[in-house]
C-alpha cells in the first residue's frame, strides 16, 4: 500500500440482521449463523489527497454466509451521484480498504472478507439523521432502504439507551447502539424488522479511526 493522506468524519448508521448488541463486537458468533448488513455515511468534512469530499454520502450492502471473518462475503459499493470522476475514484480508493494500512480499518478489514465485489453503483443517497433522539433513515431508490430509532423496553415502552466503547475498534471509538429496519433489493438482498444498528461520528484516516 502506498500511504495516501485522507480522511473523512461525519455521522454514520449501520444496521444489520443481528440481534441488538451484534456478536461481532464482542469477537462473537452472528446470531442466525450467517450476517447482512446495510450502511450509509454522510462526509462532513474530507479529502484524499487533494479531492475534496466534503458533503458527499456513500453506502453499502454487505451479506456474508458464515462468520464475517469466515470469508466468502460480497458487497455492493453505493457512490452519491453527486460526485465527480475524481470524487467516484477517490470514494472506491477508500471504501476498498486498499489506502489504508491492513487491518487498521473497516474498509481494509472487510476487503479481506469478500469474494465477490458487485459492480459499484452512482446514485441519490437520502440520509437522516437526529442525534438528540437518536433515530435515523437512509435510502438508495431500487437498491436500499434502512430506519433506525432506539431500542424499545418491552415492559415499559420506554426508550432504552446503550453505548459501546471499543478503544481498539476498527471503525469506531464509541457508538450508540439503536434498533434497525432495513430493506434492500438487487444483488444483496436484506430484510429485517428489528435488527442492530449503531449510530457513530465516523473520523478514519488511512491508519484507523481518530479519537
Amino acid at each position: 500500500m502506498t500511504e495516501i493522506d485522507w480522511r473523512i468524519r461525519g455521522p454514520e448508521i449501520s444496521t444489520c440482521n443481528c440481534n441488538w448488541g451484534c456478536p461481532c463486537q464482542f469477537n462473537s458468533l452472528p446470531t442466525h449463523g450467517h450476517c447482512r448488513a446495510g450502511v450509509a455515511m454522510r462526509i462532513d468534512a474530507g479529502h484524499f489527497d487533494g479531492t475534496s469530499l466534503d458533503g458527499l454520502h456513500w453506502a453499502a450492502m454487505f451479506a456474508w454466509p458464515k462468520a464475517i471473518h469466515d470469508g466468502n462475503g460480497e458487497a455492493l459499493l453505493i457512490l452519491d451521484e453527486q460526485a465527480d470522476q475524481s470524487q467516484r475514484e477517490a470514494l472506491l480508493r477508500i471504501l476498498s480498504g486498499e489506502t489504508s494500512v491492513p487491518g487498521a480499518t473497516m474498509f481494509s478489514v472487510f476487503a479481506s472478507t469478500l469474494s465477490t465485489l458487485h459492480d459499484p453503483v452512482s446514485a441519490h443517497i437520502e440520509f437522516d439523521l437526529d442525534y438528540e433522539n437518536w433515530t435515523g433513515h437512509f435510502s438508495v431508490p431500487g437498491y436500499l432502504e434502512a430506519h433506525a430509532a432506539p431500542i424499545t423496553n418491552p415492559v415499559s415502552g420506554e426508550s432504552h439507551r446503550a453505548r459501546v466503547i471499543l478503544p481498539e475498534g476498527f471503525e469506531y471509538r464509541e457508538a450508540e447502539f439503536v434498533s434497525s429496519r432495513t430493506r434492500g433489493r438487487g444483488p444483496i438482498p436484506l430484510d429485517w424488522n428489528e435488527g442492530h444498528g449503531h449510530i457513530c461520528m465516523l473520523h478514519m484516516t488511512p491508519s484507523g479511526p481518530v479519537d
